[in-house]
């Protein structure tokens, strides 16, 4: 028998980024009153953006991790906007 641990790992990775951006706003109303509405938006260091831009480069095309990060860039000018 072959073993299925792989597959196993990638739908509970795939079950963990779900559950984490589905309840990002959980607790915040969509009509954009009240407080707390708009998320924090962390400032990182010229070195730490390096380093990440670095890792970035080393992941292949098509990567779903890359396509993640574009919507992350999005959801913080959002937040940059929103403030």
């Amino acid at each position: 028998m072959m073993s299925n641990a792989r597959c196993w790992k990638q739908q509970l990775a795939a079950l963990a980024i779900a559950t984490s951006l589905l309840s990002a706003c959980a607790t915040v109303g969509s009509d954009g009153t009240g407080p707390g509405v708009c998320p924090p938006v962390f400032e990182y260091s010229r070195q730490f953006q390096a380093r990440a831009a670095e890792e970035l480069a080393l992941l292949p095309e098509g990567s779903a991790v890359v396509e993640m990060l574009v919507d992350y860039a999005v959801m913080r000018e959002q937040g940059q906007v929103c403030e």
